[in-house]
């Protein structure tokens, strides 16, 4: 008998080898990249099932929440993190403020021709890396190859389930008349440390992204017993955007103090350089959360006790507005409406 003819396959060269179109054809090529870079970093008991879909344990009591989010985020990398992290950190924060404790991840890769290895385990590292922190494996994925100049290096989607335990309910539409309005930190870092970046603006204090998975600050919330009506993550389109979202929804108006909302003194002059205003920059590791107001002060404790809410503020209330406007008391003693961001004042900032 002739002997089976074995095929040599040479291990990936991740230094100086690059993304090819045969890395997305589901063939050798493809399986190689998978196993020795992606199931290299991310591995676990459910991605190593090697099937289309990961079969998961049932979490018990509660409801599933599911949420999905792409990332296209320009530059790749950027002062306190990357598009791996940052892809990790903000499904999982959809998932968190929506009351739910993170279980699973999934992620979806689409990969342009000639994009280095070495960046791409880089990329593929961090996200191992956050995600482990969080204590919220990757369970199953997909990668996809376009041709050189239709992917601008990497994009990256994920989806997270989350279970809701039995009694928190959340929502945009539980704000009610009287709520405290308070956010977790300083806002704008993530957007600004992205533009700072992508212009080379060199400014004398460095400016560093916020990006951070938030479900460690919100279970301690929730361990207060506090009656939490809305939290959210004012990512894209920033703090302003996310307060009209949540007035809409919930049919009520919103008073704002300029004064105590909490901007990092490089963020604000790099604003106030750009033309910018912070309150429409993104974040990626910070929470707006509303409560009656009688709990306020013993939220924003609970929320300064923690090394992620450190900088929280109390910074307005809800009141009632048939308009459903979101307007700002100014630190000249003035009033002006916080409107609705029109265009996109930071492309591809997540």
């Amino acid at each position: 008998m002739t002997p089976a003819r074995t095929h040599y396959v040479r291990p990936l060269d991740i230094k100086q080898g690059r993304v090819d179109l045969a890395h997305g054809s589901g063939g050798r090529a493809s399986a190689q990249l998978i196993e020795e870079l992606f199931a290299r970093h991310l591995g676990n008991e459910w991605l190593a099932q090697g099937d289309d879909g990961a079969v998961l344990p049932h979490p018990g009591e509660g409801r599933l929440v599911m949420a999905t989010d792409s990332h296209v985020v320009s530059p790749l990398f950027f002062p306190g993190g990357d598009i791996g992290c940052l892809s990790v950190h903000g499904t999982l924060n959809d998932v968190a403020v929506m009351g739910a404790r993170p279980l699973w991840l999934a992620a979806a890769f689409v990969l342009e021709e000639g994009f280095p290895l070495s960046d791409l385990e880089r990329i593929v590292k961090s996200m191992a890396d956050a995600a482990r922190a969080a204590g919220v494996p990757i369970v199953t994925g997909d990668t996809k190859v376009v041709e050189r100049g239709k992917g601008d290096g990497v994009f990256i989607t994920t989806t997270g389930v989350g279970v809701v335990p039995p009694g928190r309910e959340l929502s945009g539409r539980r704000a009610q008349v009287g709520d405290a309005i308070l956010v977790s930190g300083r806002i704008g870092d993530h957007g600004m440390a992205i533009m700072a970046t992508r212009e080379d603006l060199g400014f004398e204090t460095p400016i560093v992204s916020d990006t951070a998975a938030l479900h460690g600050l919100i279970e301690s919330l929730f361990a207060t017993g506090i009656d939490l009506h809305v939290l959210r993550d004012p990512t894209r389109g920033g703090l302003a955007t996310t307060l009209n979202e949540i007035a809409k929804q919930s049919g009520v108006g919103m008073m704002l103090r300029e004064a105590a909302i909490p901007v990092a003194p490089a963020v604000g002059a790099a604003c106030e350089f750009l033309g910018l205003d912070p309150l429409y920059v993104a974040n990626e590791g910070k929470l707006v959360a509303l409560c009656p107001q009688a709990d306020a002060e013993r939220l924003l404790a609970t929320l300064r006790a923690h090394p992620q809410g450190a900088d929280a503020a109390i910074i307005g209330e809800v009141h009632e507005d048939a308009h459903h406007f979101v307007q700002m008391t100014t630190a000249f003693g003035g009033k002006r409406i916080v409107d609705w961001l029109t265009g996109d004042q930071l492309p591809r900032i997540c």
